[in-house]
């Protein structure tokens, strides 16, 4: 018979190691003889244990006494066995039984009433370590938002410290950035859904054009700067969404949500999911069009994604996905500071269209080597384009219809496959958990840019496909890299969590671009094409380390330290922008963050995470503004601006009132939350005096977001209010230019309201976005889809009518 043995997390303090002590064991049984984890929570020494229903585990070295285990598994009741030592090791055998149709409905109740929305990752989980990490879990069934447009203000309104772009009128694009770096596309976070790599290239371009639909999302896990020994060496972090994967009760569950909003916005969302035997799926289809609240800014989108897991046996289990997306959007334009105070609602851009083609493909492999020991494999692809074309230059200038457009085209193609093992094991009589990994990366980017068509429709055709008239390059790039992670638990609350990371990158650029020089009247003075080959190969090794302790189930203090690493991307190798230029010695940025907190949870009343940061970055990559001597103009100049320090608070509190000053047991909850987040961000050690001390670009030194929320059975009530301070958009701090890129932010204030109503099989949902009608905006965009001042939305509804069969 196999054991699974817990001592280390179970010992006892040095005077009491010399006592007599005991053990549970036991089998968790199921009649359905499935097989599939169970977890095993120890209350008097808050810890979680996972096993397989009809696996034999042993807990020992317990002192006599009373423990509380509750034990679990998804699509079962929950169930709470009290176990007495009284002078002789306890035995027991115990069967879950399965969720039937009521009972599912009282456990969603419970959940919900109790829930707040948010959560984090517990110490170890899949094939993971989150040990001393600063970590944030949003649960999407439990959030009030416009999520068929992906409204990121709503939805991630309880996670501290982010700046997010709100320039998409759809929620097409994910736009996030945290603790004071750039939220386009959500490039400084190393962007995943399920587990593997979404992005556009995840070495040489991550930015994420593709963002899963916030209706197929059953969880967002969020994890800060720590992130980087196990998952890439960016400065933001990690984000995973971890999509929905069907019921595990039932063989077919359809879903279909369809929402009607303002500016012609339709949005119809179908899933379907279940499982047979050892077989489980889930699929879905989302097609989403709009008018856009601006002239020259419709839209339209296909997403859809499949999903199939096969359980082979009680150890191994395999599963395949596919997603695919599609979209084109026609793009408004910027304005200019005066044009956006004048009439923000106006375009003077109606040429200009972007198009997406995304095709994810994934592979997964668990393998449970023993009790202690398993195995997780992933393989990934990607197929995808991205085409823009339209007019590039400053936005005080009006479009000549009769000029061709610029034209820009990517072509994506890249693989790649990821293992980790995790091992638990004993030193000194306490639990330690070993984890070692390792990544191979392959990427190969193809860019063009040229001249397009002088039409106004998406016609992303170049006048000469084989020698586009500004550049064609191809970008290849490899990563190889080997990640370790160790829990050592000091004592059964204290741990200590060192790592290290590996990487050797290779980055390659070949191709050609344009040397051309045009006169104030317009005769082209020089046209040399120049060749060009560049290639950058380096390796090196982070360090980190977190810490934590754990009192009582309730707090918890941690620390964490961690290298990070952000290597050039091919927009820092070579662009073509008549507004842009780019630094040919540009460098890779390296540095540090670190976080202290503390977070816990008081029952179901209270739930908090207070926590200070520094992330220090050298050769800090930005823009500037410079003379441009041939052309007599200013343009944008990106280089490495120099070393910069942020420091911060983030905090989060929610509380529920009804819980702590009425009835426990409410099936009613009235909830309040704050979060506030105070950061400080400068350049330092700067060779230039124009950076010195200046404010680092696209942080604002305050974010507030404060809600509440009222629920009842089946309904839910919430209303947020949103303050951003000021910003900068370049390092230079400039408060005003005539073309609008660069410039001041204004501080803006946003409220939502939404509501939600379950009855039966209906959902129906409905609310209000920008409820007072601010007029504002959060990017000054260089390129597209301005360039300029990109205006956010106005006042507008939506109302949504589900049904779960």
């Amino acid at each position: 018979m196999k054991k699974l043995i817990f001592t280390s997390v179970l010992s006892l303090s040095l005077f009491q190691a010399f006592g007599q002590l005991y053990s549970i064991s036991g089998k968790v049984l199921n009649d359905q003889e499935l097989n599939q984890e169970v977890e095993i929570y120890l209350k008097e020494l808050n810890r979680f244990f996972t096993i397989d229903f009809n696996q034999a585990f042993e807990i020992d070295s317990l002192k006599p006494g009373s423990y509380t285990l509750t034990i679990f598994s998804k699509g079962f009741i929950s169930s709470n066995k009290l176990v007495e030592i009284n002078g002789a090791n306890t035995s027991f055998q115990l069967t879950l039984q399965p969720l039937n149709v009521d009972l599912n409905t009282i456990q969603i109740e419970e959940s919900k009433a109790n829930s707040f929305g948010i959560s984090r990752l517990k110490p170890v989980e899949d094939h993971a370590v989150y040990a001393g990490k600063k970590s944030e879990v949003v649960l999407l069934e439990d959030v009030a938002a416009n999520t068929a447009t992906n409204n990121s203000r709503q939805i991630y309104s309880k996670v501290a410290g982010l700046n997010i772009w709100e320039s998409d009128d759809a929620g097409i694009q994910l736009g996030i950035g945290g603790r004071g770096l750039n939220p386009n596309r959500t490039s400084n976070f190393n962007t995943r859904q399920n587990g593997y790599d979404i992005s556009a290239d995840a070495l040489g371009y991550p930015e994420s054009y593709y963002s899963p639909p916030s209706e197929a999302i059953e969880r967002i896990e969020i994890v800060r700067g720590a992130a980087s020994l196990q998952y890439g060496t960016q400065f933001g972090g990690f984000i995973n969404f971890k999509l929905n994967d069907g019921p595990e009760d039932k063989k077919v569950e359809i879903y279909s949500r369809q929402t009607l909003g303002s500016f012609g916005l339709y949005n119809t969302f179908n899933s379907i999911g279940g499982k047979n035997a050892k077989w489980k799926y889930y699929t879905y289809y989302q097609f989403k069009k709009g008018e856009g609240w601006r002239p020259n800014s419709e839209f339209e989108v296909h997403n859809t994604h499949l999903n199939v897991s096969y359980q082979l046996n009680p150890k191994i289990k395999l599963g395949v996905e596919y997603t695919f997306m599609n979209y084109l959007a026609q793009q408004a334009g910027g304005l200019t500071d005066v044009m956006f105070e004048r009439n923000p609602f106006q375009s003077i851009r109606s040429r200009n269209w972007f198009q997406v083609n995304w095709n994810l493909m994934a592979l997964h492999f668990n393998y449970e080597l023993s009790d202690r020991s398993k195995l997780n494999f992933r393989g990934f692809g990607l197929l995808a384009s991205r085409d823009a074309v339209g007019n590039l230059g400053q936005i005080n200038r009006l479009d000549n219809l009769n000029t061709p457009r610029d034209l820009l085209s990517d072509d994506y193609k890249n693989w790649g496959f990821e293992h980790r093992f995790l091992h638990r094991y004993e030193l000194f009589n306490l639990n330690s958990i070993f984890l070692i990994g390792s990544r191979y990366y392959h990427g190969f980017t193809e860019r063009s840019q040229g001249i397009g068509s002088s039409n106004s429709n998406a016609d992303f055709n170049f006048k000469n496909p084989n020698t586009p008239e500004d550049s064609k390059y191809d970008f290849p790039s490899q990563n190889l890299a080997v990640f370790t992670e160790n829990i050592f638990y000091l004592t059964p609350n204290i741990s200590v969590t060192p790592g290290l990371r590996y990487e050797w990158i290779s980055t390659n650029a070949e191709g050609y671009y344009f040397n051309r020089f045009i006169a104030n009247n317009g005769d082209t003075l020089n046209n040399e094409q120049l060749l060009e080959e560049r290639n950058n190969n380096r390796s090196f090794i982070l360090a980190g380390i977190g810490f934590s302790y754990k009192p009582s189930e309730q707090l918890e203090l941690y620390a964490n330290f961690s290298q990070n690493y952000r290597s050039i991307n091919f927009n820092d190798m070579r662009i073509e922008n008549p507004n842009y230029e780019v630094d040919p010695n540009l460098k890779d940025e390296t540095g540090f963050s670190a976080d202290f907190g503390i977070r816990g949870n008081k029952t179901n009343w209270f739930n908090y995470d207070i926590s200070i940061f520094l992330l220090h970055y050298n050769n800090r990559i930005g823009n500037t503004l410079i003379a441009d001597r041939q052309l007599f103009r200013t343009i944008r100049f990106r280089t490495n601006i120099s070393d910069s320090r942020s420091i911060g608070i983030e905090s989060f509190g929610e509380l529920n009132l009804l819980s702590l000053f009425g009835s426990k047991k409410s099936k009613s909850s009235l909830s309040i939350f704050s979060n506030f987040s105070w950061m400080n961000a400068t350049y330092i050690n700067s060779d230039e005096t124009a950076f010195e001390n200046k404010r680092v670009e696209l942080v604002p030194e305050y974010i507030l977001k404060t809600g509440i929320s009222y629920k009842r059975d089946k309904f839910q009530l919430s209303y947020q209010y949103a303050y951003v301070s000021e910003q900068f958009s370049d390092a230079t701090n400039a408060v005003y230019t005539s073309n609008a890129v660069n410039g001041i932010i204004p501080s803006y204030r946003v409220m939502d309201v939404s509501a939600k109503y379950n009855y039966k099989k209906w959902i129906l949902e409905c609310g209000v976005n920008n409820l007072s009608n601010q007029i504002y905006f959060t990017r000054r965009a260089s390129g597209y889809p301005g360039p300029g001042i990109i205006p956010s939305l106005p006042r507008n509804y939506y109302f949504t009518l589900g049904v779960k069969l």
